[in-house]
């Protein structure tokens, strides 16, 4: 199996206490992606949907769910789904790129952000996400192409969720799983299997695939990140361990004072890598969710939908009964001019960048210029 060489790095945090300063939940997360790519914010609102409904996602056609949640949703333009994203329940999903001893297909099934748009509309709970995410794996698989560019770049995924009281960690291999539940302190996710022996749920033949792929001698303590994760990595996720720990590092520095503020910090961390922009690939997006236990209180949501954590503002989002999608950080549609919807795809480009992104864009260049 050939590895991809594309760059790619995402982070995700989330915080419970007593690692939060106050009786929160906080959830992080950085989007590395294509230098060029642009990320709109979008919101939906709830809906009910006729018996037979059908939605399409990035690439093929599920079956809609009779009632879909209010959701906020940062996403690469040219798709569906979203690297991330809350629901009105207070439920908050990000994902992960990640490469096991599992082949990846190319075949076009839901991408790992489809996956994240589908739980964020249908789950009520951080739990009820995994299992709805579980049920669409097995009922249509993950893959297609992760990049708007005529070159296919594929990989499965991995996934943190939260809500007010706890956390979960599902990480995938082609059509297995296996699940980690978080009830207190910190946790990160950087581009690799980290699920060893902490395990809460798994796929039934998790363990009898990988015995008889000789991965797994069936004697040893059963660990997911050894067994499935490969011998040999790409040089891009061997430098995920080092952002893998030094995100750890920085969690605990913390521990017991983790608030929004400090999660901003450490988007905004360069040296780590966990900020990055290297390789063509770049953070073009960030958001810091804040979740009170008390479920009077509100949860915020805050995302940049520009570039750079550490030359953005994360503006502030709180779901209710006015809200309104803001133009400013929507991306222009293209119909079925669109590169994604031409055979073959991805042919041509298009100009996908927001009034906001413009602004930041002008904004920087002025900046740099007066540094010169």
């Amino acid at each position: 199996m050939s590895i991809p060489e594309y760059p790619s790095s995402c982070d995700c945090f989330v915080s419970l206490p007593p690692a939060s300063l106050s009786p929160v939940v906080v959830f992080a997360k950085n989007s590395d992606r294509p230098q060029s790519e642009v990320q709109e914010v979008v919101y939906y609102g709830a809906a009910t949907h006729p018996p037979g409904t059908k939605v399409m996602c990035t690439y093929v056609e599920v079956e809609q769910a009779p009632k879909t949640l209010a959701v906020l949703l940062s996403r690469p333009a040219w798709l569906w789904g979203a690297e991330m994203g809350a629901n009105e329940m207070g439920v908050c999903i990000g994902n992960e790129a990640v490469w096991t001893k599992e082949p990846v297909e190319e075949c076009d099934a839901l991408l790992g952000m489809d996956l994240v748009r589908l739980a964020l509309e249908r789950a009520h709970s951080a739990k009820a996400a995994v299992q709805v995410i579980i049920d669409l794996l097995t009922q249509y698989g993950q893959g297609g192409s992760c990049k708007e560019d005529p070159q296919p770049f594929m990989y499965h995924n991995t996934f943190m969720m939260c809500d007010r009281l706890e956390a979960y960690v599902l990480e995938t291999a082609g059509q297995y799983w296996v699940v980690e539940r978080i009830t207190e302190g910190a946790r990160n996710l950087s581009n690799q299997l980290s699920i060893g022996t902490s395990i809460w749920q798994e796929h039934p033949q998790l363990r009898s695939h990988a015995l008889a792929q000789g991965w797994w001698n069936g004697t040893e303590e059963f660990n997911f990140r050894v067994v499935y994760s490969l011998k040999t990595q790409p040089v891009r996720m061997e430098a995920a361990k080092v952002r893998y720990k030094a995100g750890q590092e920085l969690l605990q520095r913390q521990e017991g004072h983790i608030t929004a503020e400090s999660m901003m910090q450490l988007l905004r961390n360069k040296e780590s890598g966990i900020c990055m922009d290297s390789g063509g690939f770049r953070t073009t997006s960030s958001m810091i969710s804040v979740l009170p236990r008390c479920p009077h209180l509100p949860c915020i949501h805050l995302l940049t939908a520009t570039p750079d954590p550490s030359r953005s503002v994360f503006k502030p989002f709180v779901f209710g009964s006015r809200v309104t999608q803001v133009p400013w950080v929507l991306s222009p549609t293209f119909g079925e001019d669109d590169p994604l919807r031409q055979t073959p795809r991805f042919q041509t480009q298009v100009d996908r960048r927001h009034e906001l992104y413009k602004e930041h864009q002008r904004a920087l260049e002025t900046l740099e210029g007066n540094e010169v």
